[in-house]
């Protein structure tokens, strides 16, 4: 990793687990990514500049409706991508992990490539693995399911072919 994004990282990574950032973030940073999706096909994404970057697209748990959210990934080692239901520390689960947990089989794209996937919980007894492996990282990212009062959900997006 270049040593910028390395600096850039130790100065954003406390930022984000401040309230402010936390209240602001859920709105502004989907917005901004919606911008960049538009402006560069999918291309480009904000979050990517520190971290690896995907868009998930689901089934809508009760929809149906395809759905689409910009998530930070973690990839395990064994060309599957982690991601976690953080929701920036909010008390309720984000809707995606509903609609991956009534519709595993889901889309992701990275940089715009597109791969179908098949969205695995991860099993109670490697959850503490696995935050070791995203912590990695993103130091401090556990710090959103403390602070949350509930069990993340996370999930290993397994490639289909």
């Amino acid at each position: 990793m270049p040593r910028t994004v390395e600096l850039v990282r130790a100065v954003v990574a406390p930022l984000t687990r401040t309230p402010v950032f936390r209240a602001a973030a859920p709105v502004i940073l989907p917005r901004v990514e919606r911008l960049l999706a538009r402006l560069t096909g999918r291309r480009v994404q904000l979050s990517a500049l520190l971290v690896p970057s995907l868009v998930l697209r689901t089934t809508g748990a009760r929809s149906g409706a395809v759905r689409e959210t910009e998530l930070m990934y973690t990839p395990d080692g064994h060309g599957r991508a982690i991601v976690a239901g953080t929701s920036f520390a909010r008390q309720r689960h984000p809707a995606w992990t509903y609609n991956l947990l009534a519709h595993p089989d889901a889309e992701i794209l990275v940089r715009g490539r597109a791969m179908r996937v098949r969205a695995l919980p991860v099993a109670d007894a490697d959850r503490d693995a696995v935050w070791a492996l995203i912590e990695r990282q993103w130091p401090g990212y556990r710090g959103y399911e403390r602070e949350s009062g509930r069990v993340v959900r996370l999930f290993r997006l397994q490639p289909v072919r």
